[in-house]
């Protein structure tokens, strides 16, 4: 496995990194999250990103990996713990700390991120916004002092948000979701850009869109024509034919995409079975994708490089939602859980 610098913090991460969120309950749970875990690290992943808000995979995760003696970089985030949760709150963020590294098993770890502090209504993590401020800035700091992290990040799924926060050069790392795969481009001027210009390290997360990308044969479904734009079913029909005319499966199409930005330093993969992870890395091994793939690739983003308002960041292609319904799911997902 491929090896890349995660910016300025200097580490070593494998182009493929594990995402934690059904490293949890919500798959296998621990004996599947060790099989999973071992083959990983047969295979040369050496990263694994977690939160207090997958369920409960830290726990899992530290059960899965407490034998394994291979070194792993591994990343866990701030937000949702304890219940009622309060940013402003510095002494329960360190308690959130502490009982991340319990449940993990580790006296460090190597990135702490805050998890969406890009949805001022959901947390709000910031006493003063300009200049940036907060108890959070303090915490990490004085964790970073102790050694109780190694560095530090943000994990977002907003563009004009997260790119504020990343200019103001306060974190050595950046998670962006949604917003960068095979037909979604928004982070690729914005976040993405900016991050790259700090040398910050750079997580690509939900690669895959959290599915709807490996689905797109659904957009022929008649509940979804009721809501997609005219442009969007066109972008996602011309997707469809480019996955057949190239043979590949969506999943390897998606990677080999992602894989070829070296601003990008790893992509975390929601794998529930050796098989998939298995999958995931020999799409990876085939490199980038074709010049002509590629080439066909941009033009059917270019169709639509931009959501349109109040789209739903994660399409629910394939599901039964129609109507004033969706509407209401689509405001349900767009203040969610970020999920890898």
């Amino acid at each position: 496995m491929q090896t890349r610098k995660l910016g300025r913090t200097g580490l070593d991460v494998s182009l493929l990194s594990i995402g934690g969120l059904y490293t949890s309950s919500l798959a296998g749970g621990v004996s599947e999250t060790k099989r999973i875990m071992q083959k990983a690290v047969d295979l040369g992943i050496n990263a694994v990103d977690t939160a207090p808000a997958y369920a409960d995979s830290e726990l899992t995760l530290g059960n899965a990996i407490a034998d394994l003696t291979a070194p792993l970089v591994i990343t866990t985030k701030l937000g949702g713990r304890p219940t009622p949760f309060d940013p402003q709150d510095a002494n329960g963020l360190r308690a959130s700390v502490e009982e991340s590294l319990r449940l993990l098993g580790r006296d460090h770890v190597d990135i702490l991120m805050i998890h969406e502090p890009d949805r001022p209504q959901q947390y709000p993590w910031w006493s003063s916004y300009d200049p940036l401020d907060g108890p959070v800035l303090e915490v990490i700091a004085s964790l970073k002092q102790a050694g109780t992290i190694r560095f530090s990040g943000l994990a977002g799924t907003t563009v004009n948000e997260m790119t504020y926060l990343v200019q103001q050069n306060k974190f050595d790392v950046v998670l962006t979701a949604f917003n960068y795969n095979a037909l979604f481009r928004e982070a690729d001027s914005t976040v993405i850009r900016s991050a790259s210009a700090r040398e910050m390290g750079i997580v690509l997360g939900s690669v895959m869109g959290q599915g709807f990308l490996t689905r797109p044969h659904s957009v022929s479904d008649p509940h979804n024509q009721v809501w997609l734009a005219d442009a969007r079913r066109q972008q996602l029909e011309q997707y469809v034919q480019l996955l057949d005319q190239s043979g590949m499966s969506a999943v390897e199409l998606c990677l080999r995409f992602a894989i070829e930005d070296p601003r990008i330093h790893t992509i975390p993969i929601g794998c529930k079975t050796i098989e998939q992870l298995e999958a995931s890395v020999a799409a990876v091994e085939k490199g980038p994708l074709p010049v002509d793939v590629r080439s066909r690739l941009d033009e059917i983003a270019a169709l639509l490089p931009y959501r349109p308002y109040e789209e739903p960041m994660i399409l629910p292609l394939g599901k039964n939602y129609h109507g004033p319904g969706i509407a209401n799911m689509g405001a349900a997902v767009q203040v969610g859980k970020l999920k890898n």
